[in-house]
This record gives C-alpha cells, structure tokens and sequence, in this order.
C-alpha cells in the first residue's frame, strides 16, 4: 500500500494569489516610463553631441524599458489561474523573461563593441559639456528607478533583473559623466569611445549572472540554497522512516521551490492509523526546514521500489 501526501499550502511566492512581483506591478510601470523617457533625451543628446557614449547609454535604456515591459508581462502572465492543462500556471514565464532579459543585454554589448573599436578608426568630433549635461539627466532619472525597485530586487529574479539594468544604466551614466568631463577639460575625443566600451563591459558580468540563474531553475535544477543531503537526513529522523529515495527538488519561479519524494516506513504504520500523522510531520520537516510549502511525499512500503508495477522517476 502507497500513500500519496500533498502540501497544498500556498507558496512563499504566492503572496496574495500571485507571484512576488505581482505587487510590484506599479513600480515596473513607472520604472518602464522612466527608461523610455531616458531613452529619448539620450538619442537626442547623442544626435546633437555626436556621442557614441550617449547612444550606448540609450541603447541601454531601452533595453531597459523592454526588459521591464517584459517583466511586467510576466507578472501579468503569471496571475492566471492554473489549468489541468498548466497545472502550474504561468508562474515559469518570469524565468524566460529574465533569461531573455540577459540576452538582450548581451546584444547591447556586442554592437557597442564593435561601435567603439569603429570609433578608434574613424574619429568623431564630440561635444563634451552637452554629453556631460544629458548624463547628468540621465542619471538623475535612474536614481529614481532604482528607489523604486529598491526593495524588489530580493524577491523575485525577475525583478533582480529589472533592477540589474536599471543599476547598469546608472552606472553608464557616470561613465559618460567621466567622458564628457575629460573632453571638456582635456579636448581628448577617445574619451567618448572608451566610455562606451566601460559601459558594454559593465553589462557582461549582470547579464552573464542573470543568465546562470534563470538557466539553472529552467533546467529544473535543486534550489541553489538546498542540501538534498540534508533534507534526506532530516527525513529519515523521523520516527518509522527507513529510507528515502527519488528525492527531487526544483524551483518553479522565484520563491516557490517544489519537492517530491519516496518515503520507505515500517510496514505497521502503513496498516495502522499513523500514517497520516507521519505524513504531516515530514511535510512540516520540510516546510519547517527548508521553506518548502509545496510538497508531494508517497509513503511506501520496504520493497516497493523492486516491484515491477510501481513507476519511479
């Protein structure tokens, strides 16, 4: 005899029936204004400077705006309702979108290379105090994107990486600040291409980590803050455990880590009534433990895993 245990307790994502970006919808909306608003003082800027610095830093806004607009989708997307047919609902589409947001950043950063090592051969006349005050716009409005999402970027990865690029956009902008100051003072133009080339090299490493990270939950691996080890050790403490076996965790989205397991007993608490109170102490081990409110336990008995009718994972 098997019997099945499932923890339909709510999510730590859930909070409120959504995902944890859910209440940070008006955030991501005033940060994707913001971004678009940056974006065209910045073309225009660049237009009338002569900066590639400036267009850089554009281009990066925009992708800014698209990464949150993308965002915002995914939290949209992610508050249906599962279906027999998404039994999870929507909640993965907040990964893709922060791993498409890393792609996006990546491209930024292959054509402000190849722009500036053209900008090296074929000079361009720039004027610096008009770079130098469109920067400063810049990162004013970037200073409050990042006050908004402020307490977002520890919730959610999806956020992380709205918040990542806003930061990188930030950062740019004190990198055409510095430019703009050095032509000014100096008259020395390489100063504009080597900013955007400080500005494309900032990108690597936020777009590289967001990518490792949303890559790592789409292949369903364990959570990176979970010990398998230790949750089966944590398990097999309880009183009528012999073994544990097809142990499995993954992450769904951002805070909603999922765990499945075979749960070996004693044949006597399979046949008496202490099978429910067993199953609800290992949910609570793992729950209490590990944070796991999502979890599916089958209890079994010891030979259960040789029977050639039983299916494991």
């Amino acid at each position: 005899m098997a019997i099945m245990g499932h923890d339909h307790g709510a999510p730590s994502a859930a909070a409120g029936g959504g995902t944890l970006t859910g209440t940070y919808r008006k955030r991501l909306l005033w940060t994707i204004g913001i971004s678009a608003a940056i974006t065209l003082v910045q073309v225009v800027g660049s237009v009338l400077s002569g900066s590639l610095a400036l267009l850089a830093d554009a281009a990066h806004s925009l992708t800014d705006a698209v990464g949150v607009s993308l965002a915002l989708g995914a939290v949209t997307l992610a508050q249906r309702a599962p279906t027999p047919r998404r039994t999870f609902g929507f909640y993965r589409v907040e990964i893709f979108s922060a791993a498409l947001n890393a792609l996006l950043l990546l491209g930024i950063f292959g054509w402000v290379l190849y722009s500036a090592v053209r900008r090296f051969s074929e000079p361009v006349e720039v004027k610096g105090g008009l770079m130098f005050a469109v920067a400063v716009v810049g990162l004013a409005a970037n200073a409050v994107g990042l006050w908004l999402l402020r307490d977002a970027k520890d919730q959610s990865l999806n956020l992380r990486g709205a918040y990542l690029e806003v930061l990188g956009d930030a950062l740019g902008s004190v990198a055409v600040i510095v430019g703009g100051l050095v032509i000014v003072l100096t008259g020395w133009q390489a100063a504009d291409p080597i900013a955007s080339l400080v500005i494309g090299l900032m990108i690597v490493p936020r777009a590289y980590g967001l990518l490792r990270d949303a890559g790592h939950v789409l292949l369903e691996a364990t959570p990176q803050d979970m010990d398998l080890t230790e949750v089966r050790r944590h398990l097999l403490e309880e009183p009528g455990v012999l073994d544990v076996h097809d142990l499995h965790a993954w992450t769904v989205t951002s805070g909603m880590p999922v765990l499945t397991a075979h749960v070996v007993v004693a044949e006597d608490i399979l046949r008496g009534e202490d099978h429910g109170h067993l199953l609800t102490r290992l949910q609570a081990c793992v729950g209490d433990h590990f944070d796991i409110a999502h979890s599916t336990l089958q209890l079994e008995p010891k030979g259960h895993v040789e029977d050639g009718n039983a299916l494991h994972a």
